[in-house]
């Protein structure tokens, strides 16, 4: 799948549910459109930074994040590591690891190799990259609000949301 696909889905999958939070939290105490429309692309950029976190989980030692890695290569799905890596190979590794996945995703020693391409391949530098820009855009926007303790928690929450070890 194309990198827009993928940032519609998790758009749809996570993101939506942050924004919904963020934007329902705060209609709960004012009226102001611009303030919750403000709050529910916070949402958004929090959301998706989230997710590209988590999609990157699957790609470190499973003792670091205490849980197994390559769940999303054993279930087949794409994610921005994954995506971006293939975008950078030849088409020869882009058969060899398609391959992969499809046929062969429950052998863990073909999954390590899996993981080893995106990682030689710059995909997980790739997603960091892309993960930060979400999370910057996003502290932008609380930018726009005076200093509070509320303020300062949702900052403290983008940023756990992406330096988070589990």
């Amino acid at each position: 799948i194309s990198e827009d696909i993928y940032y519609e889905i998790i758009r749809q999958k996570t993101a939506s549910l942050v924004a919904a939070c963020c934007s329902s939290g705060v209609a709960s105490v004012t009226s102001d459109k611009k303030s919750i429309e403000l709050f529910k692309e916070f949402g958004v950029l929090t959301g998706m930074a989230f997710q590209i976190k988590d999609d990157l989980f699957d790609f470190g030692s499973s003792e670091e994040i205490g849980k197994p890695t390559g769940i999303d290569i054993k279930e087949k799905k794409m994610t921005l590591p994954l995506i971006y890596a293939l975008n950078q190979s030849s088409w020869v590794e882009k058969r060899k690891i398609i391959n992969i996945i499809k046929n062969h995703n429950t052998d863990s020693n073909k999954v390590k190799i899996v993981i080893n391409f995106v990682i030689d391949k710059g995909g997980i530098a790739y997603a960091e990259k892309v993960m930060h820009e979400y999370k910057n855009k996003a502290l932008q926007i609380l930018k726009q609000f005076p200093e509070s303790p509320s303020r300062n928690s949702l900052e403290l929450l983008v940023n756990y949301s992406i330096e988070r070890k589990k």
